[in-house]
């Protein structure tokens, strides 16, 4: 009887995995180099500004009605040359810095009050509900009223649009910290402060910095609004002089200069959220 043995099998071919980099797929054959973002988005203004020269140069938008962006380029160096416009902006941003400073301590305490007690929630949540329905645009008057014509209302009315962001975005934060997380800092012996201080006020800030950049849009709402009204200095004041003389150039100036403070302001907070927010990664777009 004979046996017949099978010849050995060959060990299986086991290649090395392909590299990462090779798995990646290769920008196309003649195509040049990826234009960067920053080129990109600078796209849209310059053909914005290049078809509103052509229009006020072929007479499609008369000057009376818009000014071109020669002329608007013009006064901005007129305005910044006889220091017109520095004074006025200086004189705005020590209004928005006051009000902010006064709304923030005011709305972020109220915040801590109704969200860190229930008994607080109880006595403060519902007034400042219902004060927040208000038209803060509307009281205008009575601050004028109260306050007189100077630069207190014009603080006050930046403070209690700021005020109101701030407390719902902190109160919403404290709220929605995740309670997994406070039950385990009680588990390691954490006390009522210590669990303020290292869970809840932590798992808050994401809140605080959404609301402080909705505040900042607001102040320089209410600026606006409250540089319209017995104003004698600032960026409002200016616009108000431009319009008595039909000024467009100068209007538009204004309004660029109001735009690129509260842009300056948003990259500000925007900077400071990656520094105090590196523990929580978020997705960032592709």
């Amino acid at each position: 009887m004979t046996v017949d043995h099978a010849p050995p099998s060959s060990p299986p071919d086991i290649s090395p995995l392909p590299d990462v980099e090779s798995l990646t797929p290769s920008r196309a054959p003649g195509r040049g180099p990826a234009v960067p973002r920053w080129l990109r988005r600078t796209v849209g203004p310059v053909l914005l500004l290049v078809l509103w020269q052509a229009s006020s140069a072929a007479g499609i938008l008369p000057a009376d009605a818009l000014a071109s962006p020669g002329t608007i380029a013009r006064a901005a160096g007129d305005l910044v040359a006889d220091g017109t416009l520095p004074t006025a902006m200086g004189v705005s941003l020590r209004r928005v810095a006051v009000g902010l400073l006064l709304g923030g301590v005011v709305g972020i305490a109220l915040a801590l009050v109704s969200g860190l007690s229930r008994l607080g929630e109880d006595l403060v949540d519902a007034p400042v509900q219902m004060l927040r329905t208000v038209p803060w645009v509307g009281l205008i008057p009575l601050f004028i009223i109260w306050l007189g014509i100077g630069e207190a209302p014009k603080v006050a009315l930046i403070a209690l649009g700021v005020a109101f962001h701030l407390y719902l975005n902190v109160y919403a934060g404290i709220r929605g910290v995740d309670a997994q997380l406070v039950e385990a800092g009680e588990s390691l012996g954490l006390g009522r402060w210590g669990l303020v201080r290292h869970v809840v006020l932590p798992g808050a800030l994401p809140g605080a910095m959404t609301g402080l950049r909705y505040s900042l849009a607001t102040a320089w709402l209410a600026l606006v609004f409250g540089e319209s009204i017995n104003a004698d200095a600032g960026i409002g004041f200016l616009m108000n002089q431009a319009r008595e003389f039909f000024r467009t150039d100068v209007i538009v100036v204004c309004l660029v200069v109001y735009a690129f403070l509260g842009l300056l302001a948003d990259a500000l907070v925007r900077t400071l959220e990656r520094l105090l927010l590196q523990w929580r990664p978020t997705f960032t777009g592709q």
